[in-house]
């Protein structure tokens, strides 16, 4: 049998109330009529009593005959069944995994650190009990392996690779629905039902976190001041057209370069211009 298999235990109250019983008449006759053959029904008791269990809501019992698996009991309550079964206790209950934060290289070979947070459950109890050894330890191992290889397969931004549309940092949504995938599908193997799985931490590692950060404002400067020319250029140009068109000036050529280069170093200067009065002449 490779699949669980559900299966509905006899009532522990019954039962209790079998082995009251026996216990009851046991005492009864020692005590009363002193015959010693009512502690024949001692074996009997001490027997009974591994039988009983109790399964919790969102839980469960794994019952194995000498090595033969023999059914799962999910149903909670008070419950009595052979004796010789063993009885392994899996939860059923959702559970958080927050993965330790590793250090792993990105596609481009840059050392980011990055954890993950899962939420997973015990779906198949036969797969979690037979199929792997420490079914928890498993999820921790295969979700670590799962986060090494999502890490790898995208870069953490598209500064050195522009071609790229996805990055850990900006594709969030379709990072996070890769890595569910693929630890969904590593961990089927154990039962384990993946309810989400999400990036919790990513970085850049810390001995190339402030040289990125640098490149980071480097990039943001020059976008900053690409966009402050490009404004610049289009007031300098609406400044003349709007002085040829009113008669106020003309301007030669010279005068021309004259007034763009100091109404751009005004507009593009990271200082507030200092005016120089001019009493005399132009020339």
């Amino acid at each position: 049998m490779k699949t669980e298999k559900t299966i509905k235990a006899s009532s522990g109250y019954v039962m209790l109330l079998v082995l009251l019983a026996i216990l009851a008449t046991t005492l009864v006759g020692l005590i009363m009529f002193h015959q010693f053959l009512f502690l024949l029904a001692i074996p009997i008791i001490i027997f009974i009593l591994p039988g009983f269990f109790i399964v919790n809501p969102n839980g469960s019992k794994v019952l194995v005959l000498f090595g033969a698996y023999k059914g799962t009991v999910k149903a909670n309550g008070f419950f009595w069944a052979n004796p010789f079964f063993t009885k392994q206790r899996i939860s059923l209950r959702a559970r958080n995994f927050d993965s330790e934060r590793v250090k792993v290289n990105d596609k481009i070979g840059n050392p980011i650190l990055i954890n993950v947070i899962l939420v997973w459950k015990v779906q198949d109890t036969y797969k979690a009990a037979f199929e792997v050894d420490h079914y928890e330890e498993f999820v921790r191992v295969q979700t670590d392996a799962a986060v090494r290889k999502l890490a790898g397969s995208y870069p953490y931004d598209n500064f050195d690779d522009e071609r790229a549309n996805l990055t850990l940092r900006s594709g969030m949504d379709e990072v996070n629905e890769a890595l569910e995938n693929e630890i969904t599908e590593r961990l089927a193997m154990a039962g384990i039902k993946v309810m989400e799985a999400r990036i919790g931490y990513l970085a850049y590692a810390p001995e190339i976190a402030s040289s990125m950060l640098k490149r980071q404002q480097a990039v943001a400067i020059v976008a900053a001041r690409k966009k402050i020319v490009e404004g610049a250029v289009g007031m300098v140009e609406d400044a003349l057209k709007k002085l040829s068109e009113d008669n106020i000036i003309e301007f030669d050529d010279d005068k021309k370069a004259s007034m763009v280069s100091n109404l751009m170093v005004v507009l593009c200067g990271d200082k507030e211009a200092t005016p120089v009065i001019n009493t005399g002449s132009l020339h």
